[in-house]
């Protein structure tokens, strides 16, 4: 019987065993937050308009779009929430496990690009922080998330990843890059 599954699988090959795997494995949402630091070192929090009352502060955050790598998740949401580019650093952080999401989080660059123009609809208010002065009400996660990455911009390789939970894939289909979904 494990021979006729094993020839069975091998006769059908391509996209139709990768649509079986999709079928079979888990689906994941991927969250993505940039730690957005500007020159001085200060970290850019978003007040958003739907997240509860008490803990509106966090840092810029969005959804992964099919395709889209994780970088340019970071700088879409940045730019679609407060008009500003910036440049990706270093992965700070990587956890599954919360129900079916993903969450990640790079470091990221504001050098000048862009005016600040607030999406209403999603931010309600925008502030660049010092580290050590951060607003009540900011989600206790991008607290931790602005500690650990301090100063890691541009400076690949130094520091670690957090890293939590787990996520198994049998194998990624051709052509997908590292960090796509």
């Amino acid at each position: 019987m494990k021979r006729l599954i094993a020839r069975l699988w091998h006769g059908i090959r391509g996209s139709v065993q990768w649509r079986l795997l999709y079928l079979s494995q888990a689906k994941f949402m991927v969250g993505v937050t940039g730690v957005v630091r500007d020159r001085d070192g200060n970290v850019l929090l978003l007040r958003h308009r739907f997240w509860p009352e008490h803990r509106q502060w966090g840092l810029p955050t969005g959804g992964a779009k099919r395709g889209e790598t994780f970088e340019q998740t970071v700088v879409r949401e940045v730019r679609e929430e407060t008009g500003l580019e910036v440049s990706v650093g270093e992965l700070v952080h990587l956890r599954s496990g919360f129900r079916l999401r993903v969450e990640v989080a790079y470091e990221a660059f504001y050098a000048g690009g862009g005016t600040m123009r607030l999406n209403a609809m999603e931010i309600l208010e925008a502030r660049w922080c010092a580290p050590g002065d951060l607003p009540e009400g900011l989600l206790e996660p991008h607290r931790r998330l602005i500690t650990s990455s301090r100063g890691k911009v541009g400076r690949g390789g130094e520091g670690g990843v957090e890293v939590g939970g787990v996520v198994e894939a049998p194998q990624d289909p051709p052509g997908l890059g590292q960090h796509q979904v």
